[in-house]
């Protein structure tokens, strides 16, 4: 088993995507790359304990690759805006791809260059690429949150602008 952590804005967003995707096992919601131990969701909102809303994949290499769990995390935020994401702002809501090895830096790199050489989006891709550090889990109402409130979700998807943006730029 491996582990890909990727924030990309409201972490309710990026649990469907790869929950529908093969070879993942699991998708956690949670906080990652701050100072503080085990935040809770209100601390990590007042943008002082350096985490962001995240989450953690954990996938089986064999039927899965980091480069393809990629594939779907570039389809699920803007990568251009490194200071929060639709209608959420704040370092809490910034895009970071958390290596867990020197395999997925570099991977993260190349997918990075790949894309920006596409010109797939109106201005270059600005997401970071940090090593990982920490990871804790966000409280329970936060797992699987699109599927214990699928109107809320749907509803926060089409008002923050996400939705729009992946039409616009992935056309689905």
């Amino acid at each position: 088993m491996a582990y890909a952590t990727l924030a990309g804005g409201c972490f309710w967003c990026l649990v469907k995507p790869f929950n529908e995707f093969p070879g993942i096992i699991e998708v956690t919601s949670g906080y990652s790359g701050g100072h503080t131990e085990n935040p809770t969701y209100e601390e990590v909102c007042t943008n002082q304990t350096g985490h962001v809303e995240a989450v953690q994949i954990e996938y089986d290499e064999e039927d899965t690759d980091f480069e393809s769990i990629l594939n779907i995390y570039f389809k699920t935020f803007d990568p251009t805006d490194n200071r929060g994401q639709f209608f959420d702002r704040g370092e809490s809501y910034e895009p970071v791809i958390f290596y867990h090895d020197e395999d997925q830096k570099e991977t993260a790199i190349n997918k990075i260059n790949q894309l920006n050489e596409q010109q797939i989006f109106d201005k270059p891709i600005i997401t970071p690429v940090k090593p990982y550090k920490n990871f804790y889990p966000a409280e329970e109402h936060h797992q699987d949150y699109y599927l214990k409130n699928p109107a809320h979700y749907q509803g926060y998807q089409q008002g923050s602008g996400r939705k729009a943006f992946i039409e616009k730029y992935w056309g689905r």
